[in-house]
């Protein structure tokens, strides 16, 4: 008959070395639970801000080239939103809250900021500003401080 062994258990030594390896890769791993749920909401905010840009631009870029009441290209801007006639009114703007052409907050859009800019020196190809060529610049900023970009071109007709 063969002699009886003893059973044995984990030692205790054993058990804690197998908690701290666990808790070493549960921490790890709710660490990159956690950075992704927190950036989950970037690419959104991202897409909103460009949708916001190409609004800005698609409006201000249908605007006349040169201000319809005397017939130059950048008189003092109009002195409201929803009276501006010409690209060049838009330079300098500076809206919290996106907006809608007659200057009325688009609701769930507050956090965004909205800065234009007019440049009367831009070339494109041939052409050059102010006569033949205006760059507007719209600049987005997303509630988390994002930032993006988007320049259009305006040219005489």
């Amino acid at each position: 008959m063969v002699a009886s062994r003893r059973l044995r258990g984990a030692s205790l030594v054993e058990i804690v070395v197998a908690i701290v390896v666990t808790s070493i890769a549960l921490s790890g791993t709710l660490m990159l639970v956690d950075t992704t749920t927190r950036r989950s909401a970037d690419p959104m905010l991202e897409r909103q801000a460009i949708s916001i840009g190409e609004s800005y631009l698609e409006e201000i870029l249908q605007k006349p080239f040169f201000d319809p009441d005397d017939g130059t290209l950048c008189p003092s801007p109009e002195a409201d939103r929803d009276r501006y006639d010409n690209v060049c009114d838009y330079q300098g703007l500076d809206e919290i809250g996106a907006r809608d052409q007659q200057g009325d907050a688009i609701a769930g859009l507050e956090g965004y900021r909205i800065l234009v800019s007019v440049d009367t020196t831009a070339s494109l190809g041939g052409l050059s500003g102010p006569a033949d060529v205006v760059r507007v610049d719209a600049t987005i900023v997303d509630p988390l401080g994002n930032t993006v970009r988007l320049s259009g071109y305006r040219t005489r007709s």
